[in-house]
């Protein structure tokens, strides 16, 4: 859940004079992490409490993350014992079959999803990370790399054809090599400002925050030209802090963006369809069978596209097998702890009997 900028400033103050300072959380290494206090990078980890407290993996830090630190050893190691409310994140659900949640980065104010305009570009893979940076509160803008492998015709068709689904979500098409729009895109990044880079492996995150940096900072590989496609140049996330103040957290090429979501940003992400589904005869329309349904008669007219229709009908299947899940879920937790608790008692009564 996101918390607001007044939730977040009450907490902070309340830890800083219980006595704690505020780091942030830059790195994460099996359990053990890096906190950014001071402008240093110093190692820490969560205490024994916190573990014990811990119910999920979301409930552990992740980068991004604003926490309560006690400082030990001159201030060369901290102690985790709190995390600030969160006042945005990315999230998506666990690869495979396991049906939890997993942090990406938090408190970002700006996600760059990025995508390649060669092999990668993939419209559909597009709209995904849409719904997934809306629903976490970040403010999504889609950069376009590698500019320079298409002449001025191929690329304003796809940039044309991003707009379609992007919204009122910035566009930018940008080449590292040749260097066309990176002075723009790097004054998005203001002081105080963090944002993160998300997309698929070999899209040119990594390339594009050296040129930030000024120095190889992160290290990159090409990718084989027939498909685009690469080894993972990124392993771990990791948030640097720029010259100017603002903040960059590279990620890890993603494979898999299972959603962890709600059909709010799904209706965002979707906002032409969304409108038209306020046309349709009936109110619980599913847009897949009915009679005088908008949104079937617009498909039928060409005004959205059969693959868009298809993408928004898959990403709301989705939502609604995860939501029916979680549910489940919750349910059986709810169970084990009564009965544990029960069981406690019982115990509990058994001895007060024997004494």
């Amino acid at each position: 859940m996101k918390a607001s900028s007044e939730t977040f400033e009450r907490e902070k103050q309340h830890w800083i004079e219980t006595g704690f300072v505020i780091a942030r959380i830059a790195a994460e290494h099996k359990g053990r992490y890096s906190i950014l206090y001071n402008n240093d990078v110093v190692p820490a980890e969560v205490t024994g409490k916190f573990m014990f407290d811990a119910e999920t993996r979301k409930d552990y830090p992740a980068v991004g993350d604003f926490v309560a630190v006690q400082m030990y050893d001159d201030n060369n190691m901290g102690m985790i014992h709190h995390i600030l409310p969160r006042k945005t994140f990315i999230s998506r659900k666990t690869s495979g079959k396991e049906i939890e949640e997993q942090l990406i980065a938090a408190n970002i104010d700006i996600a760059f999803i990025v995508q390649g305009l060669d092999h990668n570009f993939n419209l559909r893979r597009l709209e995904r990370f849409l719904v997934v940076v809306r629903e976490g509160g970040a403010r999504p803008i889609i950069l376009l790399s590698k500019t320079d492998l298409l002449s001025d015709q191929e690329l304003a068709e796809k940039i044309s054809q991003v707009k379609v689904i992007a919204g009122e979500s910035p566009v930018i098409a940008y080449s590292a090599k040749t260097l066309i729009h990176i002075e723009e895109i790097k004054k998005i990044i203001s002081p105080d400002t963090t944002v993160c880079f998300v997309g698929s492996s070999g899209v040119g995150k990594s390339t594009l925050i050296n040129r930030f940096v000024g120095k190889e900072l992160l290290f990159t590989q090409e990718v084989r030209e027939e498909d685009s496609r690469g080894r993972h140049t990124t392993t771990r996330r990791e948030l640097i802090m720029l010259k100017n103040g603002g903040y960059v957290i590279d990620t890890p090429g993603i494979r898999e963006l299972g959603l962890w979501t709600n059909s709010g940003s799904i209706a965002e992400t979707f906002a032409d369809i969304a409108e038209l589904a306020a046309h349709c005869k009936f109110t619980d329309c599913t847009h897949v069978h009915e009679p005088n349904c908008a949104v079937l008669r617009a498909i039928e007219d060409e005004k959205i596209s059969r693959e868009r229709y298809e993408s928004y009908l898959k990403l709301r299947r989705e939502a609604a097998y995860l939501e029916s899940k979680t549910n489940i879920t919750k349910q059986m937790e709810r169970k084990a702890v009564e009965k544990k608790l029960s069981k406690d008692i019982y115990t509990i009564l058994k001895l007060k009997k024997k004494k």
